[in-house]
């Protein structure tokens, strides 16, 4: 009887997996590239809107927004944000850790002061 109750258990656990179709990953990939896009987009409206808006900075959570789904959903777009923070270090000392966890998966680099 515990034979068939563990062959039982085997047979409901294998159908649960469904392999993904090739259709599937296809949107799939369509999708992520579409969410990165949309974050290159909202980077690029948060520069005007935050000259726009200068005593609220409406512009901020927009580009953080932008810049999140960009890093996440693209490697192209993590590769172009890691050049710029290579080419300009002292640009990620006004990104908080919590970011660039969220978005690298890494600890900020440490900046010193006197920008060397």
């Amino acid at each position: 009887m515990v034979d068939d109750e563990t062959s039982l258990d085997n047979q409901q656990t294998t159908a649960a997996v469904k392999p993904v179709s090739p259709l599937r990953n296809g949107v799939h990939i369509a999708f992520r590239q579409l969410l990165a896009l949309l974050g290159l987009i909202m980077i690029a409206v948060a520069i005007p809107i935050a000259f726009l808006t200068p005593v609220i900075p409406v512009g901020l959570p927009i580009a953080i927004l932008g810049v999140v789904l960009l890093g996440r959903n693209a490697m192209w777009g993590r590769r172009w944000m890691e050049g710029v923070l290579s080419r300009h270090p002292r640009v990620e000392r006004f990104a908080p850790n919590w970011l660039m966890r969220l978005v690298f998966g890494r600890e900020k680099r440490d900046v010193r002061p006197d920008g060397k």
